[in-house]
């Protein structure tokens, strides 16, 4: 398997996940299915079912997350000398050319992308567009809408 990226906030966030999961979700459903258990026969067991269904989610997503974080590569953005090109963890602020906006990106691993939080994937067609260039340069997007151009102001790695 190859290596997946993350920024030391996005392997924090996964650990932290992976650690609820183990010391409280799974106690949790072990117990509930337990307790429907106790109910008797287990053929007609909505409760029993929907307990083992959530179980089998709860381990599957324990393993998708020991996998990443075993594969993981993890990079601290205030590490890089990148020499003011943009790549993996950095922060971008960019000037959308047709509508004048200014919006600052960080562009991080796939788990951690959070639009709200302005954490772009790497993967995404913005970030594969503006990996690579430096301030001053014009990053052409495909979007689903059509081109869009954004002009590159700054470019940090905090």
């Amino acid at each position: 398997m190859k290596k997946i990226p993350l920024t030391l906030r996005g392997a924090e966030l996964l650990k932290n996940e992976l650690q609820h999961l183990k010391s409280v979700a799974r106690p949790d459903i072990i117990a509930a299915i337990a307790e429907a258990r106790s109910h008797g026969d287990l053929s007609e067991n909505a409760e029993y079912e929907s307990a083992k269904e959530r179980q089998g989610f709860i381990e599957g997503r324990i393993a998708e997350l020991e996998s990443k974080l075993s594969h993981a590569q993890i990079i601290n953005p205030a590490e890089i000398h990148a020499e003011g090109k943009i790549v993996f963890g950095a922060t971008v602020t960019v000037l959308d050319l047709e509508s004048d906006e200014e919006t600052t990106y960080q562009i991080v691993g796939d788990d951690e992308a959070d639009i709200k939080l302005f954490k772009i994937s790497v993967s995404s067609p913005i970030a594969r567009a503006m990996i690579g260039k430096e301030e001053g340069d014009v990053a052409e997007v495909h979007a689903p809408s059509g081109m869009r151009e954004y002009e590159i102001l700054t470019v940090q790695y905090i």
